[in-house]
């Protein structure tokens, strides 16, 4: 037979869902598992927004909006998204600039596939989000990692950054707020990488999923400072407005010297075309979040940073875990400190087996990300004392660090 499979394929590691079999057999076999992998709010007790989910319905049920919509997305949607980001980002758009794609995940996948060519390398942070590594990948391009310095919150180590562009790179990746960290950037830093990137002439590709979920400050997109240099900027409605499974997101391209645009879209509409369109009721959805009333966001908020605090709590009384507080998103990516006892994969493994608390281990977001895992903070805060409970029994019991 003449099958073979894709070496680009084979070698793609998705450390937050890779041990979900393990958890499941588990709790076959009895266990209680407490899921701490999965940065999913509607996992724990956030629902989403009543008049999101009556807008679909309505779509789907009253005008029978169950059809093909454009491959770009509807415009009464895109036209939404650029009313938001003229009101978020003072950014001046045309709906015709906007690509609503299926999450996020799809918009990094129509990046990799209309600006990278084998050999071609990308700048991604490290730690971070799995995808970034793994998709340059699919067209035989190199993710190469640089610095999140963990001592200084987290911040991109500039410095480390220019070490690493060459004449082969493309793109430098920024996510902000940072998953896995939760780091988020003040405008000092973000000024300065876009000054950085521009004078090598890398545009920047910018993941704002978590923009609305900033605890102190305020967040600021590239696309809002850059002068000269294009920004391609990916965000959806997965977080901020609870609609993880509707799979929907966007993109668009800042350009202030108008050169690139044009191209740029006409390549991801091309892509979008081929998988013909996103989710037509499901946008009626995202129509309403953007227009619609928001106030579960305040409330949202508040509730991840108390669970936030909970956990930071818990690390200053755990022997064995060092935590960075994080500024925004729901994540806590601590460094273990366990003078060596065992690798921060073996930990999750041997966590999720003895004592039934599944997180990430840190390796899996890079080499930045080694020694760390990875605990969301969504859960209640019954919930989470008892996983850090459990996660102190552990390293005690287990490891015998005291």
């Amino acid at each position: 037979m003449r099958i073979r499979f894709s070496s680009a394929v084979s070698g793609i590691r998705y450390a937050i869902r890779e041990l979900a079999p393990l958890a499941r057999e588990l709790e076959r076999r009895g266990k209680r598992v407490i899921y701490l992998n999965i940065g999913d709010p509607l996992r724990f007790d956030f629902s989403t927004p009543r008049h999101v989910i009556d807008a679909m319905y309505r779509a789907a049920v009253d005008l029978n909006a169950n059809y093909y919509s454009e491959s770009r997305g509807l415009l009464e949607l895109r036209e939404a998204i650029a009313e938001e980001e003229s009101r978020f980002n003072g950014l001046s758009l045309s709906p015709d600039d906007i690509v609503v794609t299926q999450g996020v995940s799809e918009a990094i996948q129509f990046v990799c596939r209309v600006l990278l060519e084998e050999g071609d390398e990308v700048l991604v942070p490290s730690p971070s989000y799995p995808l970034y590594i793994s998709m340059p990948k699919l067209v035989y391009a190199r993710p190469v990692e640089y610095r999140l310095d963990e001592g200084s919150g987290w911040v991109p180590d500039l410095d480390d950054i220019r070490r690493r562009i060459s004449d082969r790179t493309r793109l430098i990746v920024l996510v902000n707020p940072n998953n896995p960290t939760g780091a988020v950037y003040g405008e000092r830093i973000i000024r300065d990488l876009v000054d950085l990137a521009a004078e090598y002439g890398v545009p920047i590709l910018s993941d704002e999923i978590y923009n609305r979920i900033v605890f102190d400050g305020r967040f600021v997109s590239p696309a809002s400072v850059s002068k000269d240099l294009p920004v391609i900027v990916m965000n959806g409605f997965s977080k901020a407005f609870l609609m993880t499974g509707w799979r929907l997101g966007y993109l668009y391209m800042h350009d202030p010297s108008g050169e690139y645009k044009e191209g740029f879209l006409e390549n991801v509409v091309k892509l979008a075309m081929n998988r013909l369109c996103p989710n037509t009721p499901a946008q009626y959805g995202a129509i309403a979040a953007l227009r619609g009333d928001r106030s579960h966001l305040v409330d949202m908020v508040r509730r991840i940073r108390e669970r936030v605090d909970r956990i930071m709590y818990w690390l200053d009384r755990i022997n064995g875990l060092e935590g960075v507080r994080p500024g925004g998103a729901f994540y806590v990516f601590p460094k273990l400190v366990l003078d060596g006892a065992v690798d921060d994969r073996d930990f999750v493994v041997r966590l999720l087996k003895e004592y039934g608390v599944f997180v990430v281990y840190g390796s899996g977001f890079g080499r930045y990300g080694a020694g760390h895992i990875r605990i969301v903070s969504l859960p209640p805060i019954d919930l989470i004392d008892e996983a850090m409970e459990r996660i102190n029994s552990f390293i005690r019991n287990v490891l015998k660090v005291y």
